[in-house]
């Protein structure tokens, strides 16, 4: 017998369902479903193992009867559908829409609400459907009737079915099945939306949380940071004005009040890499991380941001309390920003990564000697499925520009395209092939092994012997169970990439 949550859900057409609100992201969604194991007993999580950005990503909820589909580049959510309404208690207006144990023609039968139901009592007249004929043997085919921002799929007999016939009289005969399934979507029908469900702009926040209260109340949200060099990243938001980051210079202060406080703070100490900190600045070990000339290596801490938990080398996570005075910041410590994607590294200013040689925008200068704590770089999380630090950041999309034609690399575009196409730009950049081959062999990253899940990064091996990346996974995209990525360093630039090739994570520093 199945047993319902007794709880009663809200529909809102066009906008959601309960908590759950069409335009949320992945990252929100899944870490709000995940608190509540009791009412969320089973998670299934689909998606491409080989194309994880460009393809929908589903997460079904089998014990609620529920499935959730997200669009691959921004995990957005585009489309709700109740697959089992004997799992869930809809309600819609305080009407229910299928009532347990009640078998009355007009209200509902235990399969789902009968079309009578639907059309007398929770939402009124609608315009004909669309009918799809079956596509195997079976000999009922689908009726889809459709409201705005809401529809419902009721099996009807395909021999039954005709243009000429009133779609009233026919789904209120015994011709027609109870519904089977609803979705709830933004757009004015389901025939005039499905063709652009996973391309439309959505209308919600990605932070259900704020849907319907005032934007004065939360920072606004950041829709894609553009890396322009030279330590600059312009950062789009969806209702603001762009924000500016200058590495060297943007203060803890400066984030506050641009994008609020931090969900934590962070630092952390792994003196396992020192050894390639030490090595590189003598400058006869390929190690180093293609600096500018005359400086030396500096591998650009991803081992130290919230993709990794506490270790016996690190300070635990504090949860912000007094972050407007800069005296209480830990030295050296990270801004975990997990709702917009992204971590910042506080510390004393350094020198930015070179501008890129057609942009227009002049290389940084070394900064003044100051005690002043700065932003000194940005760690961007591609919240790839499939990856080890998946679903710890909602995702960060990004795009570097690397001339002044607008054109450039995107979070969605494979590593391959953009290790080609830096190559280009930096092609003059080394003193001779032996130095660009030596600058830009991958090291191999692991965040699966420690006493924790979430465990400190391990390096394995130091640098491969060639550049060439080979096969990157097996059928199914995955490693093993390691967590193994690979770190690709270009001036100002580090790329943590998966086996399909996606970008997992980018630090511009």
């Amino acid at each position: 017998m199945t047993v319902r949550n007794s709880a009663p859900v809200q529909i809102f057409p066009g906008k959601g369902l309960g908590f759950i609100t069409l335009g949320a992201s992945l990252h929100n969604i899944l870490t709000r479903v995940k608190s509540h194991p009791h009412v969320y007993p089973a998670i299934d999580l689909s998606y491409s193992s080989t194309e994880p950005l460009c393809k929908p990503v589903v997460l079904q909820l089998p014990s609620n009867g529920l499935r959730l589909r997200f669009d691959g580049p921004d995990q957005r959510l585009r489309l709700i559908e109740v697959l089992d309404f004997s799992r869930v208690n809809l309600v819609y207006k305080s009407q229910d829409v299928l009532k347990n144990g009640k078998t009355d023609e007009l209200a509902t039968s235990p399969q789902g609400p009968s079309f009578r139901h639907v059309y007398n009592r929770l939402f009124g007249p609608s315009y004909p459907g669309e009918y799809v004929p079956p596509s195997d043997r079976s000999s009922y085919g689908t009726y889809v009737l459709s409201y705005p921002g809401v529809a419902f799929s009721f099996p009807l007999q395909h021999s039954a079915w005709s243009d000429q016939c009133d779609f009233v009289a026919l789904l209120s005969s015994s011709a027609a099945l109870p519904a089977t399934s609803m979705s709830i979507f933004q757009g004015s029908s389901w025939p005039e939306i499905r063709m652009k469900l996973f391309t439309q702009p959505p209308q919600g926040p990605r932070f259900s949380a704020v849907a319907g209260k005032s934007r004065d109340s939360f920072a606004d949200e950041i829709e894609e940071i553009h890396i322009l060099g030279a330590g600059k990243l312009e950062v789009i938001r969806r209702a603001s004005p762009p924000l500016l980051i200058n590495l060297g210079e943007t203060t803890p202060q400066d984030l506050i009040a641009g994008f609020g406080p931090p969900d934590a703070i962070y630092r952390k100490h792994d003196r396992r890499i020192s050894i390639h900190r030490a090595t590189g600045a003598s400058g006869g070990d390929p190690l180093h991380m293609s600096p500018p000339p005359g400086r030396a290596m500096d591998i650009p801490d991803t081992d130290h941001s919230s993709s990794n938990s506490v270790t016996d080398d690190s300070d635990e996570e504090t949860f912000p309390s007094n972050i407007g005075d800069p005296t209480s910041l830990p030295t050296e410590c990270f801004f975990n920003y997990f709702h917009h994607g992204f971590d910042a590294f506080i510390s004393y200013p350094t020198t930015a990564g070179p501008a890129f040689p057609n942009s227009g925008i002049s290389d940084p200068t070394p900064p003044l000697s100051t005690s002043q704590l700065t932003v000194t770089k940005l760690i961007l999380h591609g919240n790839v499925p499939g990856s080890y630090p998946f679903n710890r950041h909602r995702r960060s999309r990004w795009m570097i520009h690397l001339d002044q034609s607008g054109d450039g690399l995107t979070s969605e575009t494979p590593y391959d395209e953009i290790s080609g196409r830096l190559r280009d730009v930096w092609k003059g950049y080394y003193s001779n092939q032996s130095e660009e081959r030596s600058t830009q062999r991958p090291m191999v990253l692991n965040r699966g092994w420690g006493d924790s899940p979430e465990s400190s990064v391990e390096f394995l091996g130091g640098w491969e012997e060639t550049t060439a990346r080979g096969p990157r996974a097996g059928p199914d995209g995955q490693d093993g169970g390691l967590g193994n990525t690979e770190l690709f360093g270009f001036p100002g630039l580090l790329f943590e990439v998966l086996k399909n090739g996606a970008v997992s994570c980018l630090t511009v520093y």
